[in-house]
């Protein structure tokens, strides 16, 4: 049920309203709100219940966007929405903050408030994420250093009155509600600071459940993996990728474990999805290429389920992996796509999840992540491995050729040496060869069904290819420069931000793309055969991306460079929308920007 809120000075409008017959009341309330209670009353009257239509098709059309003026810094990351208040809050990762805007007029949001690190307590870091459930918002705030236990702090989203805040797990990196708004989880991804020093600390990564049935005194519990540490071979048979080397619990204390990291250490919590009936979680292990399946009443994690790899020599799941592939110099790059004997590990970021005839799935975006710290960096180039194997042979592929067509070794730049890959895995140990290549992320979304983990639907190669026939000038460029082939040796597109959403009788998967910028639509409603509706990107490539072209910056407002890096996405349906029709809304960490799109159903 929506309430209404208000003023005191507003009281005598409700209680005359009374008196008013029931045919007068819609008028005489809107009367009573304009002239009574002016500008500084706290009315809101929720919009009405709209029924939105089953859409044929989905186009984006960009309404209005905030400008931080901050560029390549995380000035803005992860957003949420309050309908009560018609409050965006988004996380502004440079300054430490989450920026509060009033979309009310979603065509010029305006900055009303900043919440800060530094006013919820002392020797904490960053604001990761940010969710909001029946008015109240849950901030996951990092400690600073970022292994010691973070915390998540709630706010009242009318006033921002800070109502309580609890101690989570280390680098807690998402919250999120459940349906009901009972239960706030958090992804407390742990990463370590270092591996192999003095002061290497290696924290345990968890998912803490989070009581605010009262929000003035909410309780934690802690669903970890420990009881997993046992079974570290078995999990690694079985795909997940367990390879951290010896951590500490504490700077300059024990090693915990010669042979390695513990399955609790390894395990790194990223990304959050929640069953409707707020009953079990599935958290993304990006780094492990695997899911966590927690059950939300006995605060456990029962399940740890490997995502398995994307073969790369199938016809659907070609890709360009050179950005030195243009004859006849191989200096620079063109659109290239082939099939090679390369697995793809899937590494989801975000997830989602929607159920079809009594069948839970789920949506992720497969953008991949390498583990990069002192003392282990695991991302190289194909060129610096000695291969042998399947690698080496590239059986039943094109052979790859010099400029005059004769063959040349695999390795090469225009073949596979550019590509990014890991040198954790596809060793022989025997031979000391990589006889099998790893490449990060699938550069794809991928649907899997959340019983089994099993894949049911994976959007293959089609993502690279409609990019390269919309943009053949700017094909895979990152999202700091437009230069073609920019991000072909690693992970592509990287399709990072996913949101799903329900319009009639269809359902929609939005996936952010944080290299080359903008939204990919697909009808998801049958889980075996999505198919693409659109596609939009508020990204200006006639503009060299910079500190001076951003929006707001000291650039030409007229000749911005857009939105770059899109990383957290949400949906506003029609009944939460200030405009009564569903609209869009990315968070932008290159080019600081939060862009508001309305979604138009066709």
């Amino acid at each position: 049920m929506q309430w209404l809120l208000f003023h005191r000075r507003c009281l005598r409008v409700v209680t005359a309203m009374r008196l008013l017959p029931a045919i007068a009341v819609v008028a005489a309330l809107a009367a009573a709100v304009l002239s009574a209670c002016g500008d500084s009353t706290t009315l809101e009257v929720s919009p009405p219940t709209v029924v939105e239509p089953t859409p044929s098709s989905i186009t984006l059309e960009l309404a209005g966007r905030h400008t931080t003026g901050i560029y390549n810094a995380g000035g803005a990351e992860i957003p949420a929405y309050d309908p009560a208040s018609r409050r965006l809050f988004v996380v502004n990762g440079s300054s430490g903050t989450v920026d509060v805007l009033n979309i009310a007029n979603p065509a010029a949001p305006a900055l009303v408030g900043t919440i800060t690190s530094a006013s919820i307590g002392s020797g904490l870091g960053g604001i990761n994420s940010v969710a909001i459930a029946n008015g109240i918002v849950a901030l996951a705030v990092e400690a600073s250093p970022k292994t010691n236990p973070g915390v998540v702090a709630f706010y009242r989203a009318a006033d921002l009155t800070r109502l309580s805040i609890v101690p989570v797990g280390a680098l807690p990196d998402m919250v999120a509600f459940t349906p009901d708004g009972r239960f706030a989880l958090t992804a407390n991804e742990a990463e370590p600071n270092s591996y192999g020093a003095a002061d290497s600390v290696d924290p345990e990564g968890s998912i803490s459940i989070i009581d605010v049935g009262n929000v003035a005194a909410p309780t934690v519990r802690t669903a970890g993996f420990t009881a997993f540490n046992g079974q570290r071979d078995a999990l690694r048979s079985a795909g997940v990728r367990i390879y951290g080397l010896p951590g500490r619990t504490s700077a300059g204390g024990p090693i915990v474990d010669p042979a390695g990291a513990t399955v609790a250490q390894d395990l790194e919590p990223e990304s959050i999805t929640v069953s409707a009936d707020g009953t079990r979680a599935w958290v993304t292990l990006q780094e492990n290429n695997a899911l966590a399946v927690v059950d939300i009443v006995s605060a456990t994690v029962t399940q740890v389920l490997p995502l398995g790899f994307k073969d790369f020599s199938l016809a659907a799941n070609a890709l360009d992996a050179s950005d030195r592939d243009l004859a006849p110099g191989f200096s620079a790059g063109a659109i290239n796509f082939r099939n090679w004997r390369v697995l793809g590990m899937y590494q989801p970021d975000a997830i989602a999840s929607y159920t079809v005839g009594g069948t839970t799935y789920l949506v992720t975006a497969n953008e991949g992540d390498a583990r990069d710290w002192p003392g282990l960096q695991e991302e190289v180039r194909v060129s610096t491995l000695a291969l042998g194997g399947a690698a080496l042979a590239q059986t039943g592929m094109a052979p790859c050729t010099d400029a005059g067509g004769a063959p040349v070794a695999v390795t090469a730049n225009q073949c596979l040496g550019r590509l990014q890959v890991t040198n954790r895995t596809g060793l022989n140990s025997v031979t000391s060869t990589f006889d099998t290549l790893y490449a990060f992320g699938g550069r794809s979304f991928s649907i899997w069904n959340a019983s089994t983990g099993a894949l049911v639907w994976d959007s293959g190669d089609q993502l690279e290819r409609r990019l390269a026939a919309l943009y053949p000038q700017n094909f895979n460029a990152s999202h700091t420069a437009n230069t073609l082939d920019g991000r072909s040796t690693s992970k592509g597109p990287e399709p990072e931000a996913i949101a799903v959403q329900r319009f009639g009788s269809k359902t929609f998967a939005f996936i952010g793309l944080e290299r080359i910028g903008g939204v990919m639509v697909y009808d998801i409603t049958n889980p075996a055969a999505p198919s693409f509706v659109s596609y939009a990107n508020s990204r200006n490539f006639a503009v060299t991306p910079g500190a001076a072209t951003i929006p707001g910056a000291s650039g030409n407002p007229a000749t911005n460079t857009g939105d770059l890096g899109p990383e957290g996405i949400l949906v506003i349906p029609a009944a939460q929308s200030p405009t009564n029709a569903p609209l869009l809304v990315v968070a932008n960490e290159i080019s600081g920007t939060t862009s508001i799109f309305r979604i138009v159903l066709q």
